[in-house]
């Protein structure tokens, strides 16, 4: 007998989980970008860049968020 089916609200539960932190973390990286006084196009980029390249994106955002 599959039991799969059992499991599959908890699967589809985290994927949409996943994927509200990732909006969230791309909405705080350009909020953050310009309560720092970034321009609104470095703002945009961050945000971007935390879109297409989400754990890359954050690391590298935190490396530079404070120069």
């Amino acid at each position: 007998m599959d039991l799969s089916w059992i499991f599959a609200p908890f699967i589809f539960l985290f994927g949409i989980a996943i994927f509200a932190v990732h909006i969230l973390i791309v909405v705080w990286g350009y909020k953050d970008a310009r309560k720092k006084g970034r321009s609104d196009v470095y703002a945009l980029g961050i945000a971007l860049m935390l879109v297409f390249f989400p754990v890359l994106g954050i690391i590298v955002y935190l490396l530079i968020r404070n120069n």
